[in-house]
């Protein structure tokens, strides 16, 4: 860690205490740029890094609701608007217990590099609450949502800030929150992202994640030669990423062998076909229920509980080829690390947000294996989120093919970015600094054409 890295995270942990996600995020962007600071001491100078830190607004507010019960509830709010230098912020909201202001600083500070290297015009941000929808009924959901959007409305709009659904907020939460905006704004417009296809939704959008993590995986596979065809593949999550992934690792030819879920994850050495994964749909999406049930539909599967005395996830200690954490962040340490690395995985494509640790994000750059970071590699997501605002825009919605080519392209474009911009900066093959130091360009070069603002 040179000197410069070593005092700037000194100060941003004082200036951010007990925010170990953000402290984490920042250290592994910055170790990148260390290579691009000294070759444009303009950056320094104009106290970018120190800029792009911090958030440009921070709103917390909160939430109340009441329950079936007739119970007053109280949940917080939080929109982090991060940067705006390329566009309006964009950015997913995340309903779980777990959020927090330090995850959601790390979030919207991933997503403005995220969004930079996806060639769209989107500023980064992220918001949500530490409300949990599971176990909710529809009615407790949509009561929370009202009140949820009926502070935010204030704060976002189609050319300011353009939320999207994430952890805990799929199709039926963005629903809610969609309806109550436009009844306090009087007004049909593009303020989120992730809508029904009824009124103003892209196709694809669903799939955009997962498809577009295993788009970049075939693009760093083809750089050896290699194809998805025939390959082994461990992922994580259940839930929309994760559902895609497999769907489209099946289209290309691969065999999936793990799904999980906050309480276990099941491994089917036989492979999760296409009629397995219609079941986990309906089981996820449908019935909101637990990954555990598989192995009743599937009993030659095996499921295993979480054990939180195991310093390590035994999801990523089965033989395989490739690897797609699709779950959340730091689910992947040093020790889940060297386990892949042991049972012959060779390319990890992130679908989550920074689901590898520093220990773990180390061991694989040390041993030289395809490793794609969530900022490029689940960038489809708010990719096809920028094309859906450009669709809302000109009134108008492209056919499914359109879409998935759109996506195909844009993944194709981040992965050359990637490529390329590692290799310009003396790290060929090192898809971090790729991907860390082509996001900052963009989002650096434009903030010194707008001056100090």
């Amino acid at each position: 860690m040179s000197d410069y890295v070593k005092s700037f995270m000194e100060e941003l942990v004082a200036k951010n205490p007990a925010q170990p996600e953000f402290h984490q995020a920042v250290e592994e962007v910055v170790e990148s740029l260390s290579l691009v600071l000294d070759r444009h001491p303009e950056y320094r100078a104009n106290k970018i890094l120190e800029r792009m830190v911090e958030p440009e607004r921070v709103i917390m507010f909160r939430v109340p609701w009441v329950n079936d019960n007739g119970e007053v509830q109280v949940n917080r709010g939080f929109r982090i608007e991060m940067n705006s230098a390329i566009g309006p912020y964009k950015g997913g909201l995340r309903f779980h217990p777990s959020v927090n202001l330090g995850i959601l600083k790390f979030l919207a500070f991933e997503q403005v590099f995220k969004n930079s290297l996806t060639t769209l015009p989107m500023g980064g941000g992220k918001g949500g609450s530490d409300f949990d929808p599971k176990g909710k009924s529809d009615n407790e959901v949509m009561r929370f949502c009202q009140s949820f959007m009926s502070e935010l409305f204030r704060h976002i709009g189609p050319n300011t800030d353009v939320p999207a659904g994430d952890i805990g907020v799929g199709g039926r939460e963005i629903g809610f929150m969609f309806g109550q905006y436009k009844k306090l704004r009087n007004e049909f417009t593009g303020v989120l992202t992730g809508k029904g296809l009824n009124w103003g939704g892209s196709l694809i959008r669903p799939e955009a994640t997962g498809y577009g993590s295993v788009y970049f995986a075939s693009e760093m596979l083809a750089t050896k030669g290699e194809t998805l065809e025939g390959k082994t593949c461990l992922v994580s999550g259940s839930g929309n990423v994760a559902q895609y992934t497999v769907e489209k690792i099946l289209d290309l030819g691969g065999k999936v062998v793990t799904l999980s879920d906050s309480s276990g994850y099941i491994y089917d050495e036989e492979g999760i076909d296409r009629e397995k994964l219609a079941f986990v749909m309906d089981l996820k999406n449908v019935r909101r229920g637990r990954i555990k049930e598989y192995v009743e539909k599937y009993p030659n599967a095996v499921y295993t509980p979480v054990d939180p005395e195991k310093d390590y996830n035994p999801l990523w200690d089965h033989k395989a080829d490739c690897a797609f954490p699709s779950a959340t962040q730091n689910e992947i340490n040093g020790k889940d690390a060297q386990n892949l690395l042991n049972n012959g995985v060779f390319a990890v494509s992130e679908g989550a947000n920074m689901p590898t640790n520093l220990d773990g994000v180390n061991i694989f750059l040390d041993n030289k294996i395809l490793y794609a970071p969530g900022k490029a590699a689940n960038a489809g997501g708010v990719a096809v989120s920028g094309l859906e605002m450009s669709q809302n825009s000109i009134r108008y919605n492209w056919t499914r093919e359109e879409v998935d080519k759109k996506l195909h392209n844009i993944m194709k474009a981040i992965h050359n970015t990637c490529k390329t911009t590692a290799e310009t900066y003396g790290t060929p093959g090192n898809y971090v600094n790729g991907a860390n130091i082509g996001g900052f360009l963009k989002v650096a070069n434009s903030m010194m054409d707008q001056g100090i603002v």
